[in-house]
């Protein structure tokens, strides 16, 4: 009887229909196919980023979400001051946003924002970031990437659904043909 109901559960776990839930469904969800780490979303391909938001790093009481640059691309950094790949980018990031694009960091893993505040002080950071030391951002709102995956970028498109993701330390450069291929849709 028992390994009727674990066939029976078994079964019933890999049927499909109008009501089966589908993981990542209309949203977000990274797959790397053969291990990629620089992957491109053709328009039609595109899936939502949806929800991210929280407590602003450097502002008390200000929260910063993604919603609020509706209608314009926008790079999202994820980033952490323990980070050591994290201080080539962070330079980048700003040479990105004082060009114009909008940038938000979501700092992770960390165990106060007195070491984040001060790298971003430091290096004369201006762009928004989000302190996210519980990682909920980072789980709910970035799905299938793995822990390790600091640091890592993405770029949304005008409509906030991802353009591209890099799972790697990036420049402006490496970003820049993303950013003029979404400004010409």
């Amino acid at each position: 009887m028992k390994r009727f109901l674990v066939l029976l559960l078994l079964v019933a776990g890999c049927t499909t229909g109008k009501d089966a839930a589908q993981v990542g469904a209309g949203d977000f969800y990274l797959v790397a196919p053969g291990g990629q780490v620089k992957i491109r979303y053709p328009v039609g391909e595109r899936k939502a980023l949806k929800g991210l938001e929280g407590e602003s790093l450097l502002e008390d009481g200000k929260v910063v979400r993604l919603s609020d640059y509706s209608g314009k691309p926008v790079v999202i950094n994820i980033w952490g001051a323990w980070c050591g790949p994290c201080r080539t980018e962070a330079p980048e990031m700003q040479k990105i946003f004082d060009a114009g694009t909008q940038v938000i960091g979501l700092d992770v893993k960390e165990t106060s924002k007195e070491y984040p505040r001060d790298f971003m002080k430091s290096r004369s950071l201006t762009y928004p970031s989000i302190y996210d030391a519980s990682a909920r951002s980072f789980i709910n709102v970035f799905k299938g990437i793995p822990a390790n995956g600091v640091p890592s970028t993405f770029v949304v498109d005008k409509d906030h659904k991802v353009a591209a993701v890099f799972l790697v330390t990036v420049l402006a450069s490496d970003l820049q043909p993303v950013l003029d291929e979404l400004a010409k849709e």
